[in-house]
Formats: structure tokens, sequence, C-alpha cells
């Protein structure tokens, strides 16, 4: 590597005018070629020495910005490295010095195989040393498999399916005896489960770690009785669910007997925690605290640099892609400008590398249960659709990274079984702003009579909303444009949007509004919002039947009637009736919940967020997930039957890791939840 190093550097001093080894005048090639191997020696004992240093240092820094700061440190390490050599004149301008310092190190990095994307004999043979260093650190390994859980964010079943028909991901469907791998014999099973009507991975991932997710009716709702926003991505929130979670089960979650959580929300009761939100507060030791994975992986300079080159150039194609959307005036589209290059760069580059190194660490340590989150696909399908030729991409890069996962169990000190699933999938559609011309949070303030945007006002919707009020109060004619406002100040509805998923609450009444106090306080609101082509059906309480769906055309079916009459909820499909159910009886649940219209001829929803593919309610692929297990593991449901519900793949996760004979997760059988 020093050689390669040193070759490198005599090969950009002939390229590069600002960067000299020698003086002018010297023209001695012994002396050049001794300048440099000093030179790439200082530099590299330098990165060795002092990298790890700094690599702590910018953990007191956002995550973000990393990647670009690798190239201003490894500059400045050449530099020192050049002030080092005896010659004294060797020099390089600072804009020079980041240059060459990146060339030197991604030739280093590619020379020496350590490129973790690629699945190459370079890596294989990085993998045996590191392997075997391991073993020799560590006492032997038990002979009972441990298990890995590798969670695609948002990959559905069908999605899945998809990508292995089509080629995409070669490693899937050789698991599963298909493709190239087409007359093996299948090494894993795919089974499809439903999920919980709040389909996204707070609630997803939150039920399966830790074995409940009551009363998580949306990625973020406002509760009435602590006066505050949930949202299942804030650390604050994340810790307040997981410990309720535990609270209400009474068991520390699925990871607790010698577990690993990577990239998580939810730690799953793990002793080892890297990149999970729910501890990202919380003071604890150097080995556990929120940002520990960066300091592993980055500590190598060859991966810091590798993933930093890798992150500008997923920037650069983020912005080509959507530059071409706009050139090409692709429907649907959603803006992608401002900080999301980076962000995307950060999902499916920075946050994939570190998670999938910190897996392959875990299993060369012989941990018996680790669970990691790989968010890339969910990010990118956001904001450029479910499928096309952006997801492709990322769905091909997720494989590679199950391959490497797959290599490295086959040198780790013992067996591994390797579970793949996902929380959620995604719904294509357009948003409910682009189709009809205004907000969700427009809609229902033009109901409720209150001011509105002018652009919302004139929208078709709106005249439509307006003019239900003017009848509801008995208002016929419209006096000089002047809005109606409510004789007495009230506080505003507080309207918030998990994907298709709308909640609306009123702050200052304390308790969850019956139908019968809606309609007395707003006339027009639950009519408007029902009878709208974009809305599938509300869920309110009543205080004549307990709960009611609401829909089109005067629709009011009782709870406990969904099942024979299911009204609005029959395009949803089975499941529906069971999950709006479990929702009503959660003590956050909305004072009224609104679920987008659906169309089950192309699958589409309409978002109340910014997202042409979206999840959060109910409607199309984004509550059908899969689970993929190798078949040596028990099926996760008998033949005939339905996985329904995250907390039902806990109880699975939970019976495969007792059907190992390692140690086990301590309860006598499956956590049952204490009374609420």
């Amino acid at each position: 590597m020093w050689a390669v190093s040193t070759v490198t550097m005599l090969v950009l001093a002939g390229i590069l005018p600002d960067f000299q080894l020698q003086s002018a005048d010297d023209e001695s090639t012994t002396r050049l070629a001794m300048t440099a191997a000093l030179g790439a020696g200082a530099f590299g004992l330098l990165s060795a020495l002092v990298w790890p240093l700094l690599v702590r240092l910018l953990l007191l820094v956002p995550a973000l910005v990393l990647g670009l700061l690798v190239f201003f440190l490894n500059g400045s390490l050449l530099i020192v490295a050049l002030r080092l050599v005896p010659s004294g004149d060797s020099e390089a301008a600072p804009e020079t010095a980041v240059i060459v310092a990146a060339v030197m190190s991604a030739v280093a990095s590619a020379t020496g195989g350590a490129l973790a994307v690629r699945d190459d004999d370079a890596y294989r043979r990085r993998l045996y040393r590191l392997a075997d260093r391991r073993r020799r650190a560590l006492p032997p390994g038990p002979s009972s498999p441990g298990t890995v859980f590798m969670q695609l964010d948002g990959v559905g079943h069908d999605l899945l399916l998809a990508a292995v028909g089509k080629g995409l991901m070669p490693t899937v469907a050789r698991w599963l005896g298909e493709g190239a791998g087409a007359g093996r014999r299948p090494t894993h099973r795919l089974t499809a489960w439903r999920t919980d009507w709040s389909s996204q991975t707070g609630a997803s991932q939150l039920g399966i770690l830790h074995g409940s997710n009551h009363d998580v009716p949306a990625f973020r709702w406002y509760e009435k009785a602590a006066r505050e926003v949930m949202v299942c991505n804030r650390p604050t929130s994340a810790a307040e669910l997981q410990r309720r979670a535990i609270d209400r089960t009474g068991d520390g979650g699925l990871l607790t007997a010698d577990g690993a959580s990577r990239g998580n929300l939810f730690s799953g009761g793990a002793d080892e925690q890297a990149l999970v939100l729910s501890i990202a507060t919380k003071r604890r030791d150097r080995r556990n605290r929120s940002r520990a994975g960066y300091f592993a992986y980055f500590s190598d300079p060859a991966n810091a640099v590798r993933t930093a080159l890798s992150f500008i150039a997923e920037v650069g194609r983020e912005i080509g892609q959507s530059t071409r959307a706009r050139v090409r005036k692709a429907r649907p589209r959603v803006s992608r400008g401002g900080l999301y290059p980076f962000v995307r760069a950060f999902a499916t580059v920075v946050e994939r590398d570190v998670v999938v190194a910190a897996v392959m660490g875990d299993m060369f340590a012989g941990r018996t249960a680790v669970y990691a989150d790989l968010v890339a696909y969910d990010e990118v399908a956001h904001h450029s659709g479910p499928f096309g030729r952006d997801v492709e991409k990322v769905l091909e890069r997720l494989d590679r990274a199950l391959a490497l996962i797959e290599k490295a169990a086959e040198h780790a000190p013992r067996p591994y079984r390797l579970v793949v699933l996902s929380d959620h999938g995604q719904s294509p559609g357009e948003t409910f702003r682009a189709r009809y011309g205004l907000g969700l949070g427009d809609l229902v303030r033009a109901g409720c009579g209150l001011p509105v945007p002018r652009r919302a006002r004139r929208t078709h919707s709106g005249a439509e909303a307006r003019a239900a009020v003017r009848a509801a109060l008995r208002r016929p004619v419209e006096e000089g444009g002047e809005q109606h406002r409510p004789s007495r100040r009230r506080s505003e509805p507080i309207v918030l949007a998990s994907g298709n998923l709308g909640l609306v609450s009123f702050p200052d009444v304390p308790h969850r509004m019956t139908k019968e106090e809606i309609d007395a306080r707003h006339p027009a609101l639950l009519t408007t919002l029902a009878n709208h082509p974009g809305i599938g059906f509300l869920l309110v309480r009543s205080e004549r039947h307990g709960g009611v769906v609401l829909g089109a055309y005067g629709a009011e079916i009782p709870l406990d009637r969904l099942d024979d009459e299911p009204g609005p909820l029959e395009v949803f499909g089975p499941g529906a009736a069971d999950a709006v159910r479990r929702t009503h009886s959660f003590p956050s649940t909305a004072d009224i919940m609104v679920n987008s219209a659906y169309d089950p001829a192309d699958g589409e929803v309409l978002a109340f967020e910014e997202q042409i593919g979206s999840h959060g309610g109910l409607g199309g692929a984004q509550g059908r997930p899969f689970l993929l297990s190798p078949v040596a593991l028990s099926a996760p449901v008998d033949d005939g039957q339905d996985l329904v519900g995250a907390e039902q793949v806990h109880r699975v996760l939970r019976r495969w890791l007792r059907e190992a004979n390692g140690p086990q997760v301590p309860v006598e059988a499956e956590p049952q939840e204490r009374a609420a």
C-alpha cells in the first residue's frame, strides 16, 4: 500500500502545477523518489495516528457534513506530512493538497479492496484478514446459530418480487431459487404481512422490536394530555415511545440477550447500540452512544474517503435525475431541491456503509441477535416514486449489501441465519395539493369557516367548502367575499399529515371530541371532508355508537357493523375494519382521522405530504411489506393464515430466537401486555 501511495504521489506531482516534491532546480530522480516515499509514509503514519482522533472530534458536528470535511482534513494531513519531509522543498497549495490527498486515499482504498459496496476477490481477502484478526482477539464463538435481521425500509412485498423478476436483486433471487439460481433448492421463504393502519416505520419498528405499538396512531400526532406533537423520528419522542412500550409489555425488547441495534429508531433492548434514535438524547458511554457507529467506521481513512467520494457522486446523481424529471415535465413530481440531494446521499451512502460495516463487525464478534435498518429505498422513493430507474439503482445496491453480509457470515465465529424484512411498502400517487390545489389543512380551515390562503380560496374544493359552511349556517349569500368567522374566538385546529393519513385535533378541547360536538361547533366540517373526492373515509368518535366511519353521500357506519357493511372501507381490502377499530381504541387518536382516497385499479393514493411515494395510512402496497426467512426456521404462520400487525411479527421473530440452542430471550413465553 505504501508503494502504491508513493507512485500515486509521483504521478500527481507531475500533473498538478501547484504540487511539487522538490525544488525546480533539483533534477535528481533518486531524490524525487525518496521524497515521494517519505511523504507517502508520513501521510500514511499521520492518517493512522491522527485520523481516529479527528473522527472522534467530528462526532460533535452533524453527520451530514462529515463527508465534506473528510477532504479538507485529509488535505491538512498531507500538508503536515510534506512539512515533515527532510528535503524541505515539498509543498502544495491548500486546494491542491485536498485533491492529492483524496486521490491518494481513493487509489489506496481501491487497490486494497476496501470498496465495501463491491463483492470482489480483493474484498473477500480483506474479509478473511478481518475475521482472522477477530478470532485471535476473541474467545471461540458458540456453535449455536446467531440471527441477523436486516430491514429494507419501505420495500413492499410485490416490489421485491418485481425487482427479483427484473434481475435487480440476484442475491434475493438465489435465496428464493429463482433467476440465475433457478432449479436450485430455495434457502429462504417469502411471506407477506399486513401492517396496522399506521403503515410507517415508527409504528412498525416499535411493534417489531418491542412487542407493542399501542397508542401510535400515525407518524406524527397531537397528544392533548401533554399538549405536544409527537413525531416518531424525533429523539425525545422515540425515547418516550420506547419507554411506553417497555412499560406496557414488561420486557426490554427483542434484542435483550446479547443483541445489537444498528441504524434503528428504537434499541430493542440491545446492549450494543449505534445510530439508534431513541438514545440520541441520552448520555451514554463511548461504545453505546448514538454516533459511535460513525467513529468505528470513519476511523479508517480509506473508508472515510471512499464513502465521501460516493457521497458526492450520489449528490450529483440526484441533481441529474431531478433535472431530467423537470425537463421531461414528469408527473407526478415534487420539489427535490434545497438540501434534499445531501439528505438522499446521506441515506443511500453514508448510512448504508456505516450500518453494513457495523453489522459485519457484530457478526465477527459473534453476537447472538442483530437488527439493522437500511433506509435508502424509502428516502428515494418518497421523492422519485416507488418505481422507475431512480429506485432500481438503489435496490441493486441494497442487494449487494445483503451479499456482503452473507459473505461475512462465512467467516464469522458462529453460523448465522439471515432474515430480511420490511416495515411497510410504498404506494404511488400524486399529492393531494397537486390534484386539488389546496392542502388538507386548507380544506379543514375552509370547512370550519376560517380564513384560507387566496390560492386555496380560488380552487373548486375551497369554493365547495365555503358553500357548505354558508349552507350549514343558513347564510345562502356570501356578502362581498367576506369570510365567516366564528362568533366566539376559539383555538384553531391542528392538522397533521402522515403520508396519506391526516389527523385533525382541536387543542382547546381536553378530550377526544365526538361527532356530535364537532357538528355543533363546525356544522359543515365533517360533511365537507367526507364528500371530498380526494378523501376515502373519516373515523370519529360517536356518543351514540362509540365510533363511526364516515364516507361520501352521507355514509355513517358504526364500527361494530363494518364487517357486514364495510361501506367506504370495502375498497381498502381485508383487514381494514380491524385496523380502524384498533386505532379507535387508542387514547391519542385524533378527533378526526382522515384517510385519503385509494384507487385499486392502479394502487394510487393521495399523500397529504409532498411525496409521490407515500405510506402511513391504508391503501395499496404501503400496507403489504415482506418477511424473507431461512427455510431452516419454522414457518411464520400456518398455511392459510395471515401475518397481521407488527406485534405478531415480533412474536414470530422471538420464536425464531428461541429455536436456537444458544442464549435465549429472557421470557418464559410470549410477552403479555399489561393492562393500560
